[in-house]
């Protein structure tokens, strides 16, 4: 039998612990007393489409109330998008998605399977594919799930309302994306299903399925967007500023470090497993003045890399962002480069193809655009020709921005 804590006080105080809404909480406290009184675990889905085969922080927001959940003795169900996947969530796309072939959804599954479990218990964990109750569905059967809901209805999502009045083109196949992932909770018979703040529509599609196929719906919870080191956009790997999961460890702590201070107590709530209580302190410490910004921040960058890498990883982190930014101090593990033929023109080093063969930059045109953000340091000297060229007679240190260091080797 399965352990379920008893207080309906304390669960619904760690349920609502970041959450941007619950729809609707009495319905939830119902279910919340069914569950403790049968000593019966609720059933806590969460849909994945494996898009992309690398999870960051942002991602990590909803995992981390799945853990909660967890942790107060639910049954908690990941369901790989093996098939909602393949169209592609319409959710905030002003076009229509490329859709995924099934190698593709299936490399990326592996990988996701592979991260969730950083921030999971694999133990309390049940992994699914949602094609093994969507691929049997007969035409009939689809026919009968499409009937469900309405044009009007559908059309009244942000995203396809702005398509749709700007004469952009709306395939079909994607009005069958909500459609599919709440069928999901319908094969479930989910309870509760999370998601970020940008799957509302989708979740609450659920609970209208759940009704029409004569269950009991489910309870949404939708989850704030995190923003990421910018402080202003959402957390996210085209616009580089995010967190990565799989990142190394001195990485991930560096980066920490550069978020914004209004966002520390933000980051601690949503991706830490530091107690709410806590937290609060925190947060008054902060107001209050007691406490230095820099301090607490160095104490999230440990949680933060505690979770992923564990506690001497943390540690070691720690010591060596202090050793470089705090000492002004170097790294001892820099590594070396030695000048190369595809880095020069005319016989002189050019720096942009010497960051990028350096791998310190993806492109040669991110290189001139961090050199005019005056990011670019050679021998601590700050570069502001973007398009530098130069001789490589002796050993030097270059770093990009505060975290990236080589040692450029003559030929």
């Amino acid at each position: 039998m399965s352990f379920i804590e008893q207080d309906l006080e304390k669960q619904l105080e760690v349920i609502r612990r970041g959450v941007a809404e619950i729809i609707p909480e009495e319905e939830l406290v119902e279910k919340l007393k069914e569950s403790i009184k049968n000593n019966k675990p609720l059933k806590v889905k969460l849909g994945l489409d494996p898009t992309a085969p690398d999870i960051h922080l942002g991602h990590t927001v909803v995992l981390q109330k799945l853990r909660q959940f967890q942790d107060l003795g639910h049954s908690v169900i990941i369901i790989l998008g093996d098939y909602t996947g393949r169209i592609g969530d319409p959710s905030g796309k002003s076009e229509t998605r490329k859709q995924l072939t099934e190698e593709e959804v299936l490399f990326n599954a592996q990988t996701y399977e592979k991260q969730i479990f950083k921030v999971l218990d694999k133990e309390k964990t049940r992994v699914v594919f949602n094609s093994q109750w969507l691929a049997p569905l007969t035409f009939k059967e689809v026919l009968t799930l499409s009937a469900k809901y309405t044009v009007a209805r559908m059309l009244e999502r942000d995203d396809f309302q702005k398509r749709f009045t700007a004469n952009l083109p709306i395939s079909i196949h994607e009005f069958f994306y909500p459609l599919m992932q709440g069928y999901d909770s319908v094969a479930l018979e989910a309870d509760i299903e999370l998601g970020g703040t940008d799957q509302k529509f989708n979740l609450l599609m659920g609970r209208h399925l759940q009704k029409e196929y004569g269950q009991q719906p489910q309870i949404a919870i939708t989850m704030p967007i995190l923003e990421g080191l910018d402080g202003v956009n959402k957390m996210s790997k085209s616009l580089g500023n995010y967190i990565g999961i799989d990142e190394p460890a001195n990485e991930m702590y560096g980066k920490t470090m550069s978020i914004p201070d209004d966002l520390m107590v933000r980051y601690f709530e949503l991706v830490t497993r530091v107690p709410l209580e806590e937290v609060r302190q925190i947060e008054a410490s902060l107001k209050e003045g007691s406490a230095h910004p820099r301090d607490i921040k160095m104490r999230l960058g440990r949680e933060i890399v505690t979770i992923y890498h564990g506690a001497e990883a943390a540690r070691r982190a720690e010591e060596a962002f202090v050793k470089v930014f705090q000492q002004r101090n170097l790294p001892d593990d820099i590594p070396e480069f030695k000048i190369t033929d595809e880095m020069m023109e005319e016989g002189q080093v050019v720096l942009p193809k010497l960051l990028l063969a350096a791998n310190m930059v993806a492109s040669t045109s991110e290189a001139r655009r961090l050199v005019k953000q005056r990011a670019v340091r050679i021998d601590g000297e700050t570069v502001t020709d973007a398009n530098l060229r130069f001789n490589v007679d002796k050993e030097m240190i270059i770093n990009v921005g505060k975290r990236k260091f080589a040692k450029i080797l003559p030929q």
